[in-house]
């Protein structure tokens, strides 16, 4: 993500309005330096949001996977029991 400080500057820059440029051309110019600038500072933002949410999903599945093996086992284990149960037969 883009810090404070970056969107500060970018949005200073923005909100500057050139003073000794009176050229509409030069406004021009300036007003898409600053836009290409801000849409530098969304990529670079989105592409490290896109980095943490991939590298956080590894270890989550891995986890997952973990988790749903474990109340598979314990799944059956309770089916088991309630089948011992249901026939009368003691635990052992």
């Amino acid at each position: 993500m883009f810090t404070g400080t970056e969107m500060g500057e970018l949005f200073r820059e923005f909100r500057r309005q050139p003073r000794r440029q009176e050229d509409p051309v030069q406004r021009e110019i300036h007003q898409d330096w600053v836009n290409q600038k801000y849409i530098e500072v969304i990529t670079s933002s989105i592409k490290k949001m896109a980095d943490f949410l991939n590298s956080f999903d590894m270890p989550c599945h891995s986890r997952r996977s973990t988790l749903n093996e474990k109340l598979t086992a314990l799944e059956r284990r309770i089916e088991y029991i309630e089948a011992q149960v249901t026939t009368g037969e003691t635990l052992t």
